[in-house]
């Protein structure tokens, strides 16, 4: 399998020269369920054959950035009859994560240590289902925007990837992202199904889960923007 040039470079695992015990458990104890840079784009088009060793009906969502992971442990809890891919940059996080998911039984849940602006080196056109995309970073300094995962560039990749009815659920604390990004979305394929700049003052209050990090914000007073949108 010939794996493009990626968009964004990051270090490969197996070239750290001083590892610890998230580095090690990557590709060690939890192998069989986390992927590093080099194992992950193998799996593409095959997650759920090789993965998963799952029917090839059954949908598969995925999660942008899994921060410790109390959200995708508690959708691949939930949601058994769905598969979940995590990616996740930074070592812990994803251990933490992948530990979460594997400690509560879940069979349905793997996670990829992979740039998700990459993130069509991972799947193949209509391989996922729904994405999920909870706090990125804002990058608000005037020069970062380019950072930014929501955007029209990776939103026209992910529609690619997702199969008809699917849809993008993203959250953020920052209004100056979360404005940024519409203008974005409104240039893409996507349809806004909801889009709010109050989630828990919202009729979505109800079907929203607080991640560790929306605790921390709503304590501090800060709302929560959020919108949902669907390949139609």
């Amino acid at each position: 399998m010939t794996i493009p040039v990626p968009r964004r470079r990051i270090n490969i695992t197996k070239d750290l020269p001083n590892q610890n015990a998230y580095t090690l458990a990557l590709n060690g104890e939890y192998a069989h369920v986390a992927f590093d840079e080099l194992r992950a784009p193998l799996n593409k088009g095959k997650w759920r054959s090789d993965v998963f060793k799952a029917n090839a009906a059954l949908p598969m969502d995925v999660e942008v950035g899994t921060g410790n992971g109390t959200y995708f442990a508690h959708h691949a809890k939930t949601h058994s009859q769905r598969l979940l891919v995590g990616l996740e940059l930074k070592y812990k996080p994803l251990i933490q994560t992948i530990r979460r998911a594997v400690t509560d039984g879940c069979k349905n849940a793997a996670i990829a240590r992979y740039h998700a602006f990459n993130i069509e080196e991972l799947f193949t056109e209509g391989e996922i289902d729904n994405v999920y995309i909870h706090f990125p970073d804002p990058w608000t300094s005037p020069k970062k925007p380019k950072n930014r995962f929501v955007c029209k560039q990776n939103l026209d990749i992910l529609y690619r990837l997702q199969k008809p009815g699917s849809f993008i659920n993203f959250k953020t604390d920052s209004l100056v992202y979360f404005l940024w990004a519409m203008d974005e979305i409104r240039q893409s394929s996507y349809k806004i199904i909801f889009e709010t700049q109050d989630l828990h003052n919202s009729e979505m209050k109800d079907q929203n889960f607080e991640t560790a990090f929306e605790k921390i914000f709503l304590r501090e007073g800060i709302k929560i923007n959020f919108v949902r949108l669907q390949k139609v």
